[in-house]
Order: structure tokens, then sequence, then C-alpha cells
């Protein structure tokens, strides 16, 4: 088994966006960049179908940690979930239904936040011409 080429750029989301430290500062522009660091260097898409729904799910596991009053903060949110959407709507067809899956795992979390996410998440699935 060789290593998993993403690991070290979702480690860089997990430490801006879920610190093991709660203390220690959150940066959704650099957990972000991560993402696009990516797409510049490798840019495969399944690649960056996993970093967008990975983020995605970092932010719920630090949310289920603390709590976050911070509209900008979920507004990035809703646009990481309609990112991941849209890179995982063009992998072929027989590659998305694991993606698809922890999306609406995601999707479930989201109608308990407030900020309207739970909402926007609905409009962007259906958007998406899913469900």
């Amino acid at each position: 088994m060789g290593d998993d080429p993403l690991r070290p750029y979702k480690a860089t989301i997990t430490q801006w966006i879920n610190p093991a430290d709660y203390r220690k500062p959150l940066s959704v522009a650099k957990a972000k960049k991560v993402i696009s660091d990516y797409q510049k260097a490798l840019g495969q898409p399944e690649g960056l179908a996993e970093l967008a729904v990975f983020y995605c799910e970092e932010v719920f596991d630090f949310l289920s940690g603390c709590g976050m009053d911070d509209e900008g903060f979920y507004v990035a949110l809703e646009r990481m979930f309609e990112q991941a959407l849209k890179y995982v709507l063009a992998l072929p067809e027989a590659r998305r239904a694991p993606f698809l899956a922890r999306l609406e795992q995601v999707r479930a979390l989201g109608q308990n936040v407030g900020w309207g996410v739970g909402d926007n998440f609905n409009d962007l699935w259906l958007e998406a011409g899913l469900d």
C-alpha cells in the first residue's frame, strides 16, 4: 500500500478548520487555499472531490465539539458544499456514489446548525438535480 497523496492536504485542512486544540486559531481562507493549491499542483478530479467533501466533514466534526457564531464561517461552508457537489457531479457516474453518500450525511448535519445552512444545503442539492 502506498501513501495517501491527499494526506498532507487533509492534515492542513484539519489544522485550520478543526484543530486538535480549540484554542488555536481557525482560518477558513487557509483551509480553502489547500484545495486551491491541490488543484494547481495535481488537479485530479477525484482528489478535488475528496478534499472538498473532507473540508465539509471536518467543519461538522469541529462543530460537534463547540459552537460557532460567525456568519462568514457558515457562508464559506455553504460555498464549499456547493463546490463539493460540482466536483462530485463532474466525476464519472460510477465513481460518484461514495461521495454523494458522504455529502448526504453532511447535508443532514446541516439541518441542525442554524444560519439557514440546512435550507441552503437543500436548495443546492435540488439545484444539482439530486433527490
